[in-house]
């Protein structure tokens, strides 16, 4: 079975700024991904690329075997994105705007659909809350609902715990621990070192547009990640493909 995405040296440029250079990544299927890079690292893009909303200069970024410029619209509907924006609206309550995206994608037995996802990310005592009550962390849990609500295979978030508190973050990964496993593929950007490498069974760090360590989380230590994370950051410009070693 191929892997879930694969991604072959992969460039961006924007204008005269390269983002990204010679990306190789490969995640596999059931695989949870974790993503860190300081600011400017070209996170984000590489996030984009990977989800077809933006095409590279150069590279091709491959979903279950097939190459993502060419596959069919349906391909992208297998993707489930959380974003810095909730995509959620404020006057609906949470089961109405659950309803607008579960008839997006024709989810089949929507009404018990929408049951099983509030329960899953603990808001089914708020279905019939408009989204303007709620907290930060509320509006995250039920953006993953509405990523999850087509059962997608694969499952991008860009910076889910911007704007937690630690209540909140724990409630998160709590969440996105549920949703690990089976043939559903996470890649998330995140700052938090603790909580991205607690969840995630792969680690990249991303330095100025290149890949300086693709490790097993299993392999490594959170002090081990700061460390190696810091020598990665500190290396002189144009120095950066590298897997930085101990």
């Amino acid at each position: 079975m191929a892997p879930a995405i694969v991604a072959d040296r992969v460039s961006k440029r924007i204008g005269p700024k390269l983002i990204l250079r010679d990306i190789n990544l490969t995640v596999e299927r059931g695989r949870f991904l974790t993503i860190l890079g300081p600011n400017g690292a070209g996170k984000t893009t590489l996030l984009r690329i990977l989800t077809g909303l933006l095409k590279p200069t150069s590279g091709k970024v491959h979903i279950d075997g097939r190459d993502l410029a060419e596959a069919p619209a349906g391909v992208r509907r297998q993707f489930g994105v959380i974003s810095h924006h909730s995509y959620l609206y404020d006057s609906l309550t949470a089961r109405e705007n659950l309803y607008f995206y579960g008839r997006l994608y024709d989810v089949p037995d929507l009404a018990r659909r929408i049951d099983e996802v509030l329960a899953e990310v603990g808001l089914e005592l708020f279905f019939n809350e408009p989204v303007r009550t709620f907290s930060r962390g509320m509006v995250q849990r039920l953006a993953i609902a509405r990523a999850i609500i087509h059962r997608p295979s694969l499952l991008f978030l860009d910076e889910p715990y911007t704007g937690l508190d630690p209540q909140a973050s724990e409630t998160l990964s709590s969440v996105l621990n549920s949703l690990k496993g089976e043939d559903r593929a996470i890649v998330m950007i995140t700052h938090q070192f603790d909580q991205g490498l607690a969840m995630a069974d792969q680690v990249v760090v991303l330095v100025r547009g290149q890949i300086a360590l693709d490790e097993a989380a299993a392999d490594l230590t959170l002090d081990e990640l700061n460390r190696r994370y810091r020598a990665a950051a500190m290396r002189p410009a144009g120095d950066g493909g590298a897997e930085v070693t101990p």
